[in-house]
């Protein structure tokens, strides 16, 4: 399944291999997806950075296409397969996927290869990921203003770095607003289960939750927010359509302008290995239009947000101190650094919570 990203290797995103790349008159560009491409969440929100890539593109691109709902313990297979069909280059959208990755690249030399969240690259593997922390700041604050039971309910996958980031993030937010609230985590140990998710969703609901958030692929909690005449959140798309009385904003994945620079590159034989972390400021996150609340917590939303992309919030300022007390910046450091979020695995204070091993 999928690990823990230690600060260690965390660090080692700071490095970069640049690999040679030859134009290509036209690209054939190919996608791997851990889950299906309708679960209206993450998959979805990739897909329609693809196809976004492909119309800009127009007859550049010589075709695109991607297989969905690929368990992390088959991806081998799914990657080698791709490569073998012709693939120019290929984007795998799922942490658990990068050893898997990392073995077919090896195999293909004159593939190019990207592979999103992880942090592992070689001469023709490039990586990428959005600062999607940014965005469950804003939504913390967001929460803190919204609760009238001071309890927030929080659906999460697996203990990696970025889902803990999130964690840490949306505290972070909802302590400036309200620091009599509260987190209630359930962790599924899944990407995407529409029953498991809206049975965590109900036991929060029932446990006297009043808005629910999740780093889960589905629309299940936030409908079960509805059902029940709650608030919530959606994640990586946005899902207002499924839940128009209960969503307040969504976070969501912006690929589509990254994957066209991308393949353009490819095109023109300038594509090279790199990382590519980018959030709120140069568009990658986007928060989705703010409803069901106030216009004072809209305005202030809205400012948060704008403060983010300039630069003038920083989420992880220090001091921040984990649940111990002790300050995790570094001695003169003015916010924790680029690795030590994403080898994130710890917990700031004021989260009740402990991450599973």
């Amino acid at each position: 399944m999928r690990k823990f990203m230690t600060a260690a290797a965390a660090a080692a995103l700071t490095l970069a291999f640049a690999g040679a790349a030859e134009a290509a008159a036209k690209v054939k560009a190919c996608w791997v997806y851990v889950g299906p491409v309708g679960d209206f969440g993450y998959s979805y929100q990739h897909d329609q950075g693809r196809l976004y890539a492909a119309k800009q593109l127009g007859d550049k691109v010589d075709a695109t296409t991607y297989l969905e709902n690929v368990p992390e313990s088959d991806s081998e297979r799914a990657f080698e397969q791709l490569a073998r069909s012709g693939c120019n280059i290929i984007f795998g959208t799922s942490f658990g996927f990068m050893d898997p990755m990392v073995k077919v690249a090896k195999k293909f030399p004159n593939v190019k290869f990207e592979h999103a969240t992880g942090y592992k690259r070689a001469p023709n593997l490039a990586t990428y990921a959005a600062r999607f922390y940014e965005g469950r700041y804003v939504m913390g604050q967001i929460a803190g203003k919204m609760t009238k039971t001071n309890t927030i309910g929080y659906i999460v996958s697996f203990p990696i770095p970025e889902v803990i980031s999130g964690i840490n993030a949306f505290e972070q937010g909802l302590k400036t607003t309200n620091p009599n609230a509260k987190i209630k985590i359930v962790w599924v140990s899944t990407w995407m289960d529409p029953g498991k998710e809206a049975d965590a969703a109900k036991a929060l609901l029932a446990g006297g939750a009043d808005i629910l958030t999740q780093h889960t692929d589905s629309t299940a909690p936030l409908q079960e927010a509805e059902k029940a005449g709650k608030l919530g959140f959606g994640q990586s798309s946005d899902m207002i359509k499924f839940a128009p009385k209960a969503q307040l904003t969504a976070n969501t994945d912006n690929w589509g302008p990254y994957y066209t620079q991308r393949l353009q590159a490819v095109i023109d034989g300038t594509w090279k290995s790199q990382d590519t972390w980018d959030g709120i400021g140069k568009g990658m996150v986007a928060l989705a239009p703010f409803t069901n609340m106030p216009d004072d917590v809209k305005a202030m939303a809205e400012k948060t947000t704008a403060d983010i992309a300039s630069g003038k919030l920083q989420i992880f300022a220090c001091p921040v101190l984990d649940q111990a007390g002790k300050d995790q910046c570094k001695s003169g450091a003015k916010t924790l650094e680029d690795g030590q979020i994403l080898g994130m695995n710890w917990y700031v204070q004021g989260i009740d919570d402990k991450i599973p091993q």
